[in-house]
């Protein structure tokens, strides 16, 4: 890693280091190289040379004053004093606001240890351009650990920096540069929250991730029967390509749109969330299609005893509950995933299937675009609480709650109560009337999701909410203009006519599916003999950290059983995706050590205790995971049955 060190003494800086840092954003930030790369020498900020040899630049502020950037005496010695008054401890990311000449940032990155990334605001192409003249990043922006944002555009955000989300996760400091701020705060403002918004939607997914990943296993595994037995996705690609579809939400706002629905059934394809299918069944609507991925049980009641829904073709993620696939009376699509193709592998598993959906609504925004329906037209997606209430009237949490309404504790009442519950989370954003509504960290973090999905959809998207946030990148208007607009002709019939010519249950995969099954569960006991081994080895080596002979010749055994657990086969990630609790404080560990100054017999016993508690995580995933696959084998193996007994009667 390159010292700081002054550019050389002359009249400007060396056209050589330009250069370099050049070759480096090409080819990991192209976007902005081109950008730099249209600078031209005169407007460039003019630098000086500062007493000690490195350059210096005043740069003009709002109210007209010049602001110096760095020392007139030594910008590197400044710099070095700068970052020295900053707390590294377990910190991975940092957020500068302001590049400057770039001393401050080298500095820093020259501070920390192991893997860490700094993501620098600078809103002034000109400036960037002369920093990459004055100070040698070239290592950084290679090495990925310098990202460079002008500008707080979330699409852009989120693509520059999802490559370091779990770093991003384990800790984040914001760090100002005073004179940086000082020439433009309000635009260093901006990207920040931008970037604040990135990390509350970061800490949310990861989170949510991490909590239901046995859950939405053991989901998966019990879905096993209908996943390889029911068709996929794939012949509803591109079947209703330029038809428009409507997007049907169960938020407060429906209430407004819900009787125009009626009149669009057969001039737009009806997409509608789990949750919204009783209130539309009410009032004699049924939709196309209907979305689900709801891990919880409770998603059955969505389904019961609200009318026919023999036509709704159902499309679920594999880890929505099996309570809802067994019983669903209409046909069913489940999508790819990758965890059940590790488990019966490709042949049978191999699917098409649709972006990992934060909740239903994105599920059904997602199988829209993927049916090529243009435009596509949301109704009920406040992501915000519209009128201070949460759901439309006559979703199922209202059945829930009739048994404690009076007239002192109102349905509204009830409704207030379940968001100031939330009150820590609670944030505000700007509805689509202009006025600010309350939501909450977890809506905002789909709010994020749908204003990245929009920005990459091939499609119009239209925001008929009447009601909730603004969400980026949709045109506003109510659903009866959009009605009169794009719905004014009748869908070809010939484009449903595909649900009468499927077959919606074929048994033919279920025999393969149980001898994958079977392969699994003894995979997996070989690997919890494996973890038994390591973990009894471990244990010894971390009593021989003072006999350097003996440790090497037992670390032979611990690293020849240690590549089974990370390179064997299918059997380690299949615990893995369902106990990713182990697989981030392992990566956690990898960190924090790497970030200390510690070497010799410290740092072997670090590692040690680091890959006991990882071995120890795997072999408990094991025993968490081999009840799952055991059922789901039951499962099928009944399932095969049940169809054996159908034909021979």
């Amino acid at each position: 890693m390159p010292a700081l060190r002054p550019a050389p003494p002359a009249t400007a800086p060396a056209n050589e280091m330009f250069l370099r840092n050049m070759r480096a954003l090409w080819l990991e930030d192209p976007v902005l190289a081109l950008r730099v790369d249209a600078v031209n020498d005169d407007e460039r900020v003019a630098v000086e040379p500062a007493r000690r040899g490195a350059w210096t630049a005043s740069v003009p502020a709002p109210g007209g004053q010049a602001v110096q950037l760095h020392s007139r005496y030594d910008p590197c010695r400044e710099a070095e004093q700068f970052v020295g008054a900053i707390s590294l401890e377990e910190k991975y990311c940092f957020v500068v606001c302001g590049l400057g000449l770039g001393y401050h940032v080298r500095a820093l990155a020259d501070r920390l240890r192991g893997e860490a990334v700094i993501i620098c605001s600078e809103p002034s192409v000109p400036l960037i351009a002369s920093a990459l003249c004055c100070v040698d990043l070239s290592d950084l922006i290679t090495g990925r650990r310098l990202i460079i944002l002008t500008d707080p555009d979330k699409t852009r955000l989120h693509e520059r920096l999802q490559p370091h989300t779990a770093l991003i996760m384990l800790g984040a400091q914001f760090v100002q540069h005073p004179p940086s701020m000082r020439a433009a705060e309000a635009a260093h403002r901006a990207v920040c929250d931008a970037l604040a918004e990135f990390l509350t939607y970061t800490r949310m997914t990861i989170m949510t991730l991490v909590h239901n990943s046995e859950i939405t296993c053991r989901n998966i595994a019990m879905n096993l029967p209908a996943y390889v037995s029911t068709p996929p996705v794939d012949l509803l690609r591109r079947r209703f390509a330029g038809d428009p579809a409507v997007v049907i939400s169960a938020g407060p706002s429906l209430r407004r749109n819900i009787e125009v629905l009626a009149g669009l059934k057969g001039r737009a394809v009806l997409c509608a969330v789990q949750t919204a299918i009783r209130p539309l069944m009410q009032r004699g609507i049924v939709p196309d299609f209907v979305t689900s991925l709801d891990y919880h049980e409770m998603s059955r009641k969505f389904f019961e005893d609200v009318g026919d829904l023999s036509g709704v073709h159902l499309v679920a993620e594999p880890k929505a509950t099996w309570h809802v696939i067994d019983h669903y009376p209409g046909p069913v699509s489940l999508l790819d995933n990758e965890w059940a193709r590790l488990v019966v592998g490709d042949e049978l598993g191999t699917r098409g299937g649709l972006p990992a959906g934060a909740t239903v609504a994105h599920l059904a925004f997602y199988l829209a675009v993927y049916m090529g329906c243009d435009p596509i037209i949301f109704v009920g997606q406040d992501l915000a609480y519209t009128g201070h209430v949460y759901y439309v009237p006559g979703v199922e949490i209202h059945r829930a709650w009739w048994s404690e309404l009076n007239r002192f504790h109102t349905l509204e009442l009830k409704e207030w109560d379940r968001i100031v519950r939330g009150r820590p989370i609670l944030r505000k954003v700007v509805g689509n009337d202009g006025e600010e509504l309350f939501t909450d960290e977890l809506l905002f973090t789909y709010l994020e999701q749908f204003e990245k999905d929009i920005a990459a959809a091939p499609c119009r998207v239209i925001n008929a909410t009447q009601g909730g946030a603004r969400i980026r990148g949709t045109q506003v208007m109510t659903l009866q203009q959009a009605a009169d607009r794009f719905c004014g002709r009748s869908i070809d019939p010939a484009r449903f006519a595909y649900r009468a010519e499927t077959r919606w249950h074929d048994a033919v995969n279920l025999p393969a599916a149980r001898a994958q099954l079977e392969r699994r569960l003894a995979e997996l006991d070989d690997a919890a003999a494996v973890c038994d081994e390591i973990i009894e080895l471990l244990g010894e080596l971390a009593n021989l950290t003072h006999d350097p002979p003996r440790f090497n010749q037992r670390l032979i055994r611990v690293d020849e059983l240690r590549t089974r657990v990370y390179q064997d086969t299918r059997a380690y990630r299949i615990v893995n995706a369902a106990t990713q609790l182990a697989e981030l404080r392992r990566f956690s560990a990898d960190r924090q050590i790497e970030a200390v100054a510690v070497e010799g017999a410290e740092r072997a016993r670090r590692q040690i205790a680091r890959d006991i508690a990882f071995i120890t995580g795997v072999r408990q995933g094991v025993a968490r995971v081999r009840p799952m696959l055991a059922a789901a084998l039951e499962r099928v193996i009944a399932a095969g049955e049940c169809h054996d007994a159908a034909r021979s009667g």
